[in-house]
C-alpha cells in the first residue's frame, strides 16, 4: 500500500478494520488475555474492564503496526525491513501501553526497568512482524489453482455471449441463460441447464429460475416471497418454498 494520497490510504485502512475476519480476530485475542489477566492485570482489574484495556490495547497495536508496514515497506529494501518495521512498531507499542497504564492506573514504570520494558516489547514485535511477514510471502507464493473448465451450458451459445452465468429462467419449452455478455434462449430443460452449469455455484431458487450466487448483489423480502438484485439482467423472484434454501445460501438473513 502506498500513502501518496492519504484520503485512499485512509479509505483502504476503514476498509480493512471493517473486515469481520480483522473484527473477530481482535476481539477475539482481547477477550483471551482478559480471561488470563497477564501482567497482574487479573490483579488490579475486573472482567469487563480487563476485556476493555487489553480491547484497546490490542487494537492500537494493530493499527500502529498496520501503519507502520504502510509506510515503510514501499521504502525500505527489502532485506532487513522486517527488521526496521517490527523496530518502529516495538517503539510505538511502548510509548502507548505506558500512556495507556499512566491513564488506567496512574502508573509511570521506574527509569530503571524502562529500557528492559521497552527491549521487551520490541522484541514481541519483530518476532511476530516476522511471522506475519513469512505468512504473507507463503500466500503470495501459491500458484492459483487452475481456472475451472467453462460450464458446457456455455458451449450452446454464440460466442458473443458466452460469460460467467448470472441466472437460468424457465420460458415456455425454453431456458434463458443470462450471462455477463447477454442473453440467449436454449431449446432444455431447466433441470437438463442446471445439470451444465459446471464448477458455477448456483442455488434453484423457484421452479422456473437458477442463479448463480456470485451474480446476487442484494436481496429484499416482499410478503412470503424474497426478490433478488442481479449483476446483470431483471429481478429473480425466491418462491416462498425456496426461502429456507435462499437463507442456508446466505442470499438472505436468517
Amino acid at each position: 500500500m502506498t500513502t501518496n494520497d492519504p484520503q485512499s490510504a485512509l479509505r483502504r485502512w476503514g476498509l480493512h478494520m471493517g473486515q469481520p475476519a480483522v473484527v473477530v480476530t481482535l476481539a477475539g485475542l482481547s477477550a483471551i488475555l482478559a480471561l488470563i489477566g497477564p501482567f497482574g492485570t487479573d490483579r488490579v482489574l475486573g472482567l469487563v474492564p480487563r476485556f476493555g484495556y487489553w480491547a484497546v490495547l490490542v487494537a492500537a497495536s494493530y493499527v500502529i503496526g498496520y501503519w507502520a508496514s504502510a509506510v515503510l515497506k514501499p521504502v525500505l529494501p527489502t532485506r532487513g525491513a522486517v527488521i526496521w518495521i517490527g523496530l518502529v512498531i516495538g517503539l510505538g507499542v511502548s510509548v502507548f501501553v505506558v500512556a495507556l497504564n499512566y491513564a488506567v492506573f496512574s502508573f509511570l514504570p521506574d527509569p530503571g526497568d524502562l529500557p528492559r520494558f521497552v527491549a521487551t516489547v520490541v522484541a514481541i514485535s519483530m518476532i511476530i512482524t516476522f511471522v506475519f511477514d513469512v505468512a504473507d510471502r507463503q500466500t503470495r507464493s501459491v500458484p492459483p489453482d487452475d481456472e475451472a473448465p467453462p460450464a458446457p451450458l456455455l458451449d450452446r451459445l454464440p460466442l458473443e455471449k458466452r460469460g460467467p452465468l448470472v441466472a437460468l429462467s424457465v420460458e415456455d419449452h425454453y431456458v434463458r441463460v443470462r450471462t455477463t455478455k447477454g442473453e440467449e434462449m436454449v431449446l432444455m430443460r431447466l433441470t437438463d441447464a442446471i445439470r451444465e452449469v459446471g464448477a458455477t455455484a448456483g442455488l434453484q431458487v423457484h421452479r422456473s429460475h437458477w442463479v448463480a450466487l456470485d451474480a446476487v448483489r442484494s436481496a429484499r423480502r416482499e410478503g412470503d416471497r424474497a426478490i433478488l438484485t442481479m449483476s446483470h439482467g431483471g429481478d429473480i423472484p425466491v418462491s416462498r418454498s425456496r426461502l429456507a434454501d435462499a437463507k442456508s445460501a446466505r442470499l438472505l438473513p436468517r
